[in-house]
């Protein structure tokens, strides 16, 4: 740009950097940020383009929330070395942000998602969905495991993630495969949260990607087996043999008052059975 030196009006250089003079102003009252030339007959106040970067960094530093204070001290003692320290902070503080911003939104989107699927589901559809793989913090429980300690538990694992509440992730239970198939409907042994947002997958139960059959249950949850038995039947009369476990998860939570009133939401992995399987890869 020519003429660097030139010296812009309060409002040409408030305009050049979409600001308003009373930012000017403030700046200059508070020591973050001084004209270069005071008319010392009218006190008007000019600035040189060369101090564009300054304000700049000093906008972008209050775009982030730093305090006023520390963008004092840089001001006064700026070098490349206090310029990237500060800004390695910021940095570090985006990072945080953007990473619960995505936990956020993720919570969010499942929420929205559930009561998507509350207002176009079919409660008597069983039918078979495309799931991609995902982590899952899981603790261990059984038949006698009480509620109030399964409450201890799972509060204990967001405490550990860092989770701010309990709702911040998707929760539920699950069981294994081969007690539905031994009709033992029961039996479950896991509580299951979802961490919105990216960890090590190290120690972490992995939900396998692939083919599910989906249900869901609403009623007395006295009556939840004979839901598994329709399941059963249906993964029967399609050649398919369910593996692993069935997550279970509540989706209305949000939206109802009476335990009675919740809808469960059934996924089981399932693949095609052995048999029909060797079949087709011989050509029979």
């Amino acid at each position: 740009m020519d003429n660097q030196n030139t010296l812009l009006t309060i409002g040409q250089f408030a305009a050049l950097h979409g600001i308003n003079k009373k930012t000017l102003m403030w700046y200059d009252q508070t020591g973050l940020f001084y004209p270069a030339f005071i008319h010392p007959g009218n006190g008007y106040r000019y600035y040189s383009y060369r101090q564009s970067s300054l304000l700049e960094t000093i906008l972008l530093l209050r775009e982030l929330d730093v305090p006023v204070s520390e963008i004092q001290t840089f001001v006064k003692n700026r070098s490349a070395a206090s310029l990237s320290r500060l800004l390695k902070e910021q940095l570090a503080d985006l990072d945080q942000t953007i990473c619960h911003l995505q936990s956020v939104r993720k919570s969010l989107a499942s929420r929205y998602g559930n009561m998507e699927t509350l207002l176009t589901m079919d409660l008597s559809e069983i039918s078979v969905i495309r799931k991609e793989e995902r982590c899952l913090v899981t603790v261990d429980i059984d038949r006698h495991t009480p509620y109030e300690k399964q409450v201890e538990m799972i509060t204990a694992e967001t405490r550990k993630y860092q989770l701010r509440r309990l709702h911040d992730a998707s929760y539920g239970t699950m069981i294994a495969v081969e007690h539905l198939y031994n009709g033992n409907f029961s039996e479950y042994g896991k509580l299951f949260i979802e961490i919105p947002y990216p960890i090590q997958k190290a120690g972490l139960h992995i939900q396998p990607g692939g083919n599910y059959v989906k249900a869901f249950f609403k009623g007395n949850w006295d009556l939840l087996p004979k839901k598994y038995e329709e399941i059963l039947l249906y993964a029967q009369d399609h050649h398919l043999a369910l593996a692993g476990f069935s997550y279970e998860m509540v989706i209305n939570e949000a939206v109802i008052d009476r335990m009675e009133d919740s809808i469960v939401q059934i996924e089981i992995p399932v693949r095609p059975r052995q048999s029909d399987a060797s079949a087709a890869a011989s050509g029979y």
